[in-house]
C-alpha cells in the first residue's frame, strides 16, 4: 500500500494509534490472529502499515517535528494537548502569555462549520476563537490580528519543515505515490 501524498501518509499514522479500542497501536495481537487464517490482506495490513509508519515517524524526526505534527494532525486527544503544551515555549512573539496560548491552541484546534456539537470533530467553546477575548491589555486590533498571524505562521511553518522530513523519509521506503507526467 502507498500513500497518496505525505499528509494523508501523518494522518493515517496518527489516527492508528486510536482505532483499537484499547488506544496504541496494538496491532500484533491482530496481526499474530490474521496470520493464523493466511496473509495479511485488506484493512489488517492497512492498519498494520499505518501503525509501522507511526513509528517510523516518531522515532526518525526530530522530538520538534514530531510534536508540531501531533498538535496539528493527531487524534489523540492527550498526546495531542501534551504536543500543544510543549509547542507554546517553541512560538517566540512579543504576545503575553494568555495571547499566545489562545492563539497555538486555537491554531492546533481550528474552528470547524457546523461542529456546535453535532460533529464528531474536537472543537473549543465559541468563545475562545474571538480574538477580543484573549487578553485585555487595551492592544489596538490590528497589533492582535498581527500576533496571532505570526504565532500561526512560526507554527506552519514547523509543520510544513516536519511534513518535508516526512515526505523525506517515507520517500525512502517508497510509501508515497510517484505520479508520471
Amino acid at each position: 500500500m502507498t500513500y497518496r501524498n505525505v499528509i494523508s501518509a501523518v494522518v493515517r499514522a496518527l489516527a492508528a494509534e486510536t482505532i483499537s479500542s484499547a488506544g496504541g497501536c496494538d496491532f500484533e495481537p491482530k496481526v499474530q490472529c490474521v496470520k493464523q487464517k493466511g496473509e495479511i490482506v485488506g484493512k489488517e495490513a492497512s492498519f498494520l502499515q499505518d501503525c509501522w509508519v507511526f513509528g517510523r515517524l516518531h522515532k526518525a524526526l526530530t522530538p520538534a517535528h514530531w510534536r508540531a505534527l501531533v498538535a496539528k494532525y493527531s487524534t489523540h486527544q492527550e498526546r495531542k494537548h501534551g504536543a500543544i503544551l510543549e509547542l507554546l515555549n517553541s512560538v517566540k512573539t512579543p504576545a503575553p502569555k494568555r495571547f499566545r496560548e489562545c492563539a497555538v491552541l486555537t491554531w492546533a484546534i481550528p474552528q470547524v462549520a457546523g461542529a456546535e456539537g453535532k460533529r464528531s470533530a474536537a472543537v473549543l467553546p465559541a468563545a475562545w476563537y474571538d480574538i477580543t477575548n484573549w487578553g485585555n491589555d487595551g492592544k489596538p486590533e490590528s497589533t492582535r490580528y498581527r500576533w496571532r498571524s505570526g504565532i500561526r505562521k512560526t507554527l506552519d511553518d514547523q509543520v510544513n519543515d516536519a511534513l518535508t522530513a516526512a515526505q523525506e523519509l517515507l520517500d525512502a521506503e517508497g510509501l508515497i505515490e510517484s505520479c508520471a507526467a
